[in-house]
This record gives structure tokens, C-alpha cells and sequence, in this order.
């Protein structure tokens, strides 16, 4: 069975989704907003791209040379029994983890082949999980059943940033969007929106169903969606 996808965003009013430059306690208040949110969902893994990721892990990068040979592109699980898995969406394999743990999670990396040995040796070297999701491009559903089929994943919830959500929604993939709309007005045009699509890669729109509708403290509204057939 397909695990239940789960795509959490906030926005400002005019639908930008990243914070930088916001007033710090509005960005503090808007932020814990969002995770006490997310935690009603009962997720089992939660995913997130590059960007997000170095930000969670304060990366510094990681120690090249530790390849002592070429490393086979197979699946690395250092955790099986892991309560919940942070999923890194990192196609050449950039972030630098420092431990294998994420705000509580086991780190799984999701790569493509032309990942370097060197950092295939890292992450082995602090136990994170790997998994290989495309020879040079990730393939989404893939991602979505190796979760399912290898570690059990019921639940899982996308936390960006704009283009993995996207990406996911594009994709056919995500059974739900929940959106927090913050009071606020962003104002900068260029500033990517909640979702975020290649020209190139998107299909069409995608149509979905008000499932619930709720005005939060401090004026924010949380919209809740369901995937339709249109």
C-alpha cells in the first residue's frame, strides 16, 4: 500500500513561502505555528529538499578523500526500526550532516548515481541511511515506494522548500496540501511561491477540494485540501 502524502506549506498573503526578512518574533510565532500543525498529521517520515536540509543540519560541509574505491550504488539502510525518518531530497549529495539524526529523525539521503564515492563513504562513516532514486534525475515515486516497500512508511509529510513541494504535487503524488495563509504581505515578486515548477517539467493544474478551513491565533488561516479526479 502507497503511503498517504501530506504537502504543509505557509505563505505570506500574496503566496511566498520563504520567511528571510520577515520581523523575527513573527517569523518565531509563524514557525511554531507551522510545526504544532504538522504534528497532527501522525507522520512517519518527513521530507525536505537540499536547501531546507543544510539549513536543519548547519552544514559545513564534510571531509573529502574517505573513499578507499568505488562504492556500489545500492541502497544503504543504517536504521530499520527508526520511529520517524527525515528524508534529504539531494540529488549529487551536498549536505553535510554532522550526526545521522535530524530534529529526532533518522537521516535518509535520497540520491541519484552520480553521487561522488566520497560522499557515499561519509555518510557511512555516521551511519545516515542512503537510498538511490535515479541514475541522474530523482524519480518521486520512487522515492515514495522505496519509503513504503523498504522501511514501512504510512504517512509522510513534504515541508519544502517551493520546488520539492511542487515537485511532489506535479508528480500526482501528495493526497493532501495544507497551507497556512499568514497575515502578512511579502511584497517581493521575486521570491518563490508556496509551490515552485519548472516550466519544462509541469503537466497541468491540479485541482483539488477544500477539506476544512480555520482561522488560528494572530489571524492566520489553515486550508486544508484533498486530491480530486478532475
Amino acid at each position: 500500500m502507497q503511503p498517504y502524502v501530506i504537502c504543509h506549506m505557509m505563505s505570506s498573503l500574496d503566496g511566498h513561502a520563504l520567511t528571510d526578512g520577515w520581523d523575527r518574533e513573527f517569523k518565531k510565532s509563524a514557525n511554531a505555528l507551522y510545526e504544532n500543525l504538522a504534528q497532527t498529521f501522525a507522520f512517519d517520515a518527513w521530507i525536505c529538499g537540499r536547501v531546507t536540509m543544510q539549513e536543519v543540519a548547519h552544514d559545513e560541509g564534510y571531509p573529502k578523500g574517505m573513499a578507499k574505491g568505488p562504492i556500489p550504488r545500492t541502497h544503504h539502510f543504517a536504521d530499520r526500526a527508526a520511529k520517524t525518518y527525515a528524508v534529504s531530497i539531494d540529488p549529487e549529495g551536498k549536505v553535510g550532516w554532522k550526526t545521522n539524526q535530524a530534529l529526532g529523525s533518522h537521516v535518509v539521503e535520497v540520491l541519484t548515481e552520480r553521487v561522488s564515492d566520497d560522499y557515499l563513504a561519509y555518510l557511512q562513516s555516521i551511519g545516515v541511511s542512503y537510498v538511490f532514486a535515479g541514475e541522474t534525475e530523482i524519480d518521486l515515486a520512487r522515492v515514495v515506494d522505496i519509503l513504503a516497500t523498504e522501511l514501512g512508511r504510512k504517512r509522510l509529510i513534504i515541508e519544502g522548500g517551493p520546488h520539492v513541494s511542487g515537485s511532489f504535487v506535479n508528480a500526482g503524488l501528495v493526497d493532501e496540501v495544507s497551507v497556512i495563509i499568514l497575515p502578512l504581505v511579502d511584497g517581493r515578486g521575486e521570491h518563490p511561491a508556496s509551490f515552485e515548477i519548472s516550466p519544462k517539467a509541469w503537466k497541468r493544474p491540479v485541482h483539488l477540494a477544500l477539506a476544512s478551513a480555520e482561522v488560528k491565533e494572530g489571524g492566520a488561516v489553515w486550508l486544508r485540501y484533498k486530491k480530486t479526479q478532475a
